[in-house]
């Protein structure tokens, strides 16, 4: 989730693990992995952690994640003001996170969607789209809103463009995923599914969402639509996973 950061917790995203025709070897992923860690050191270090004494507590904490929030995050009202920090700003919101569970929501659709991704672009493609569509993301909510000094942080516009871009690459992959008005019953769709579903959920809460604090449910959505075109644009028809899979290589898992 891309947070409009307040001091209340956020919403955790409901997903689980995903079985595509194929699955990346283990260590294959080292960019993934990477921005998971970096992401969570980062927050372990940070005031929004609350861990270390030296912020404080009550209050004093509470003028200290702001000043955090503030410092790294995206403000929308002086993103265009010229400054270094506005113009960094996109870059390094992208690795802030504002609450335990904001974190571990991120970082779960990371893990689940992130290491087929990489694998099929490329270590380094998929490390310049995570970057690039992210800043994107933010910026396309910063235009839509751009009177708001709100400040805009977590990772989740790029995380959504990684969704997207598994959409096309990988649109019968099964997703398990758990439903709350069916008791959390693990359920396995295609992604094709899964994934267009959770596009309109973001859509409907992005209209009946404020300016106020809470998710930023607007870059989502660009983040999901950039994914999805980037890889239509890069890949072609050629890269999706066919309907009909081949037999496995050795090592690799079917669905």
């Amino acid at each position: 989730m891309i947070r409009n950061w307040d001091s209340s917790a956020g919403r955790t995203p409901r997903a689980a693990r995903t079985a595509g025709n194929r699955r990346p070897a283990r260590g294959s992923a080292p960019v993934t992995h990477g921005l998971i860690v970096l992401c969570c050191l980062l927050f372990l270090v940070s005031p929004a952690a609350g861990l270390d004494p030296s912020n404080g507590s009550g209050d004093e904490l509470l003028a200290a994640q702001r000043a955090y929030f503030r410092h790294w995050g995206v403000i929308p009202a002086e993103l265009f003001d010229g400054s270094p920090r506005a113009l960094l700003a996109p870059v390094t919101a992208l690795f802030v996170h504002g609450s335990w569970v904001h974190l571990l929501g991120n970082m779960l659709f990371l893990y689940v969607f992130g290491a087929m991704t990489e694998e099929r672009m490329g270590r380094v493609r998929f490390l310049l789209f995570f970057l690039g569509c992210g800043c994107l993301a933010l910026l396309g909510y910063a235009i839509a809103n751009d009177d708001s000094r709100q400040s805009l942080v977590g990772a989740s516009g790029a995380i959504s463009a990684v969704l997207g871009a598994f959409l096309y690459l990988f649109p019968r992959a099964r997703v398990t995923s758990l439903l709350p008005f069916l008791l959390f019953m693990p359920l396995r769709f295609p992604a094709w599914v899964v994934l267009p579903f959770w596009a309109a959920l973001q859509w409907l809460s992005a209209w009946r969402a404020g300016d106020g604090p809470g998710v930023a449910y607007l870059a989502h959505l660009v983040g999901f639509g950039l994914g999805f075109l980037c890889a239509w644009v890069a890949h072609g028809r050629r890269a999706r996973v066919k309907s009909a899979p081949t037999p496995a290589p050795e090592g690799e898992n079917q669905p």
